[in-house]
């Protein structure tokens, strides 16, 4: 319940100070984090701590797949190999975001 007032309470203060700054400052933000995004040091940072995840998760399914055995179900087992195998890390490769691993 805490949780839930914690939120509800955040969201209403970004509605009125949102609602204050009006549309030219919105804007503004937009503009400025289109620019961040198109930095080539940010997409790097976030390609990087994608790759990075994706070899995590790839370790937390081993980890689990050698304590839980063949309990798994084969959907489950077949879905992951699919996902592992978009994330091969070759070079040239464009994930479902428009982004490449290069």
């Amino acid at each position: 319940m805490r949780y839930k007032v914690t939120f509800v309470s955040g969201l209403a203060l970004g509605y009125v100070l949102g609602t204050r700054a009006g549309r030219e400052r919105y804007e503004q933000m937009k503009k400025c984090v289109r620019e961040a995004a198109r930095n080539p040091a940010v997409r790097n940072a976030a390609e990087t701590a994608g790759q990075q995840g994706r070899q995590f998760a790839g370790k937390a399914f081993t980890a689990v797949g050698d304590r839980v055995g063949d309990v798994l179900p084969a959907s489950v087992t077949d879905r992951v190999r699919v996902l592992r195998g978009r994330g091969g890390g070759s070079a040239g490769y464009d994930d479902d975001w428009g982004t490449s691993n290069t």
